[in-house]
């Protein structure tokens, strides 16, 4: 029956049966037929009486947990609804309405409810689970309640509600560790913060210079060297990484202006965040820029992962930009804001790529111990150039395994170089 109508197909039929009765009756002057129409129309028009009365408008939240969800991954939406009703109800239906890139059964049964007028309002909790597919900014509700008469025969829709915002991050792969110098025989040491004062191994000598604290001289390499020697604190530097990613229109379909809907740049996103959560895990402070050398972020701390999960947060809208980059070659920004500096891991993930767009990158292996550019589609000419130039290329096109082209490229290949 159309959601607009009342009556059931049951309540329907008793009505169209009980006019058909009144017409017959006219036809072949029974009289019983009239009484019997009568029975037929009065029964379902009572029980539209019955659903129709005014009722105070279910308040309703809900509760999502995850609170950010992950692109591909189960989230478990919690509703309470508070209903107050005049008259008891039948058993009815829920759903709750879901929107395009959410997935799930978000309906069930609804249990009867007495009648509030002595008691006080009730409280229904409605669990369901769906699957976020999409990243991006999404809205759930709103809620809908679906209740007929006891026999069935009339209904009534009520909309409850205001939609409740759902922000959906990019899927993370579990990508294996990149070590880098912090590399020992017993497995990866990663390189702490400050340990200043924290013992004589930290403190190293050097040659006395007018204005230093005669507190600070180092007596036994004072007569080991036959020159004044004090002690020099050393602080040992948290690792430094780059995770660029390409947001260039050039390089990407239209469709990558909004968030979840381009499949090729989902694909980037991924592996941008995965790397930039696997550098995190490892130690590494993490810058992340675009293609333009745009931070997109403040540096997150090496083995901060509550910073990565608000990163997560903020590219569950990561576009590519609206117009391209004013500067004359691809790439050009990265390389000023890395300034020709020596740099730890530097992972660059672009779009489609050819060798022009490859050749701005080209000198900076020299600068970096670990260059690794990922590309969802690049040119084999692009490829060969950069592999030249010293980089590990990935390709992570659709249909293809990130974490295995990454443990074998990267981390596991790392780790062997790194133990000899």
């Amino acid at each position: 029956m159309s959601p607009g109508w009342p009556l059931t197909l049951r309540g329907t039929a008793l009505l169209a049966l009980g006019l058909c009765c009144f017409i017959a009756a006219a036809a072949v002057g029974l009289d019983a037929l009239i009484w019997f129409g009568v029975l037929l129309v009065v029964l379902p028009l009572a029980c539209l009486a019955y659903v129709l009365p005014a009722r105070r408008a279910p308040h309703v939240a809900r509760s999502l947990e995850p609170e950010v969800a992950r692109a591909g991954m189960p989230v478990r939406v919690t509703i309470f609804a508070t209903v107050r009703t005049t008259l008891p109800t039948a058993a009815g239906r829920w759903i709750d309405t879901l929107p395009p890139g959410i997935t799930g059964d978000a309906g069930g049964a609804l249990r009867g409810l007495g009648s509030g007028l002595r008691g006080a309002a009730q409280t229904l909790t409605l669990p369901y689970d769906v699957t976020a597919t999409e990243r991006g900014i999404r809205y759930i509700g709103p809620l809908v309640f679906d209740v007929a008469d006891p026999y069935g025969l009339a209904r009534r829709r009520v909309t409850a509600g205001t939609p409740t915002r759902i922000v959906v991050a990019p899927a993370i792969v579990d990508l294996g560790p990149v070590a880098g110098a912090a590399l020992d025989v017993g497995g990866i040491q990663h390189a702490s913060a400050s340990r200043l004062g924290q013992g004589s191994d930290n403190l190293t000598p050097r040659r006395y210079v007018p204005g230093d604290s005669m507190r600070r001289i180092h007596w036994r390499a004072t007569a080991h060297r036959d020159m004044l020697m004090v002690r020099q604190e050393e602080q040992d530097a948290t690792p430094e990484a780059t995770v660029v990613i390409d947001r260039s229109p050039d390089r990407w379909a239209t469709a990558a202006a909004r968030p979840g809907a381009d499949q090729e740049f989902e694909i980037a996103v991924t592996a941008a965040m995965s790397a930039v959560a696997r550098l995190v895990r490892d130690g590494y402070a993490v810058d992340v820029l675009d293609d333009d050398g745009v931070p997109l972020c403040d540096q997150l701390a090496g083995f901060d992962n509550p910073a990565v999960d608000r990163l997560l947060a903020q590219t569950a809208t990561l576009t590519c930009r609206n117009r391209p980059s004013s500067r004359p070659n691809p790439f050009d920004g990265v390389m000023e804001a890395l300034g020709g500096a020596l740099t730890g891991p530097v992972v660059v993930v672009g779009g489609r790529l050819d060798a022009a767009a490859v050749a701005s990158l080209l000198h900076l292996p020299g600068h970096t111990d670990l260059p690794a550019l990922l590309a969802v589609a690049a040119t084999p000419d692009a490829l060969d150039d950069a592999e030249e130039a010293g980089w590990r290329t990935i390709d992570i096109g659709p249909g293809h395994d990130l974490q295995a082209a990454w443990n074998d490229a990267i981390a596991i290949r790392e780790m062997r170089d790194a133990r000899g």
